[in-house]
């Protein structure tokens, strides 16, 4: 800093000389400058002072969200905190902290399809915007971790409507109990939310891999009454929901947070975070910048408050 440097050399020269010699050289500075900063005991002015204040509660939103939010939500987590900052400045204050948002991730397709086994047909046709409650549509899927003990196996349930990730199984093996465990577990985590929940009705929808056309599964879906869906062999679109997820924790978690996993356990105590964090905390853009509990919340309230009542 020239303010810096005047200070350090001003027993050799005097200020005014010093300044005249530095705009000489198109570095522009007057001795009422220097005595400005003299006269605060060289401190940081007010807005320094602000814009420092402002740095460090900005890195405090970037980290207590999983160091992966970029510019536009760290600016609505912002808002949202009552913090009336611009974007542009968030940008800018990044840039001076050396923070960025994750970059996404193309997932690897993980389905083996069984040509023999019956399948469902597809009841959504990619009309994933067209949810008009929670409990509509379910999208599941699975994909892989690798860890220094072989490979894991991640299983996901997600509501359409909600965006929320209803059930989440880690195990080392890819078969139908991975899958039928985690739709077990999604109906019991809306057993828990809402005593008035009903699975009749519901379309679970997923692609045509083996451990999602199976009869053990069939069976499962036959006896909570709910309709099974399935998608297009191989294409990304059918379940693009899913696959969205699946990025997301790809991106977020695997990627970012470790470069090896130990194993099976691990991934499961860390997707456990993940989630959590993800159903309440995490912005969605689908969902208006608001985490998916949030939005399930605001649901029950409008449209069944009364009714439970009575």
């Amino acid at each position: 800093m020239i303010v810096d440097f005047l200070r350090t050399h001003r027993h050799l020269y005097s200020i005014e000389r010093m300044c005249r010699v530095l705009n000489e050289h198109e570095y522009a500075i007057s001795p009422a400058t220097f005595y400005r900063f003299q006269a605060r005991g060289f401190g940081p002015t007010p807005a320094e002072l602000d814009e420092a204040y402002a740095a460090h509660r900005l890195f405090e939103l970037w980290r207590a969200n999983r160091r992966v939010y970029g510019r536009r939500k760290l600016w609505k987590t912002a808002h949202r905190a009552g913090w009336n900052i611009g974007r542009d400045q968030v940008q800018r204050l990044m840039n001076i902290l050396g923070i960025a948002g994750v970059l996404r991730r193309k997932t690897t397709r993980t389905t083996v399809a069984d040509p023999s086994a019956e399948r469902f047909p597809d009841r959504i046709q990619r009309a994933w915007s067209q949810a008009q409650r929670p409990d509509q549509w379910w999208v599941a899927d699975f994909t892989y971790v690798h860890t220094s003990c072989g490979f894991s196996y991640v299983a996901f349930v997600t509501d359409v409507f909600t965006r929320e990730i209803l059930a989440y199984v880690v195990d080392t093996r890819a078969t139908k109990s991975l899958v039928i465990r985690a739709l077990r577990q999604a109906l019991a985590l809306r057993q828990r939310q809402d005593p008035y929940f009903e699975s009749a009705g519901v379309i679970h929808h997923s692609d045509a891999g083996s451990q999602y056309t199976s009869t053990d599964l069939r069976r499962l879906l036959a006896v909570h009454q709910m309709d099974g869906s399935i998608g297009t062999v191989g294409d990304a679109y059918d379940n693009g929901l899913m696959e969205s997820t699946i990025g997301l924790y790809k991106s977020e978690l695997i990627d970012f947070e470790a470069g090896t996993w130990t194993d099976w356990g691990e991934v499961e105590r860390a997707t456990a975070g993940w989630v959590h964090w993800y159903n309440h905390e995490r912005l969605h853009s689908s969902l208006g910048h608001i985490p998916p509990i949030e939005h399930y919340t605001n649901y029950q309230r409008e449209n069944y408050a009364g009714l439970h009542a009575a």
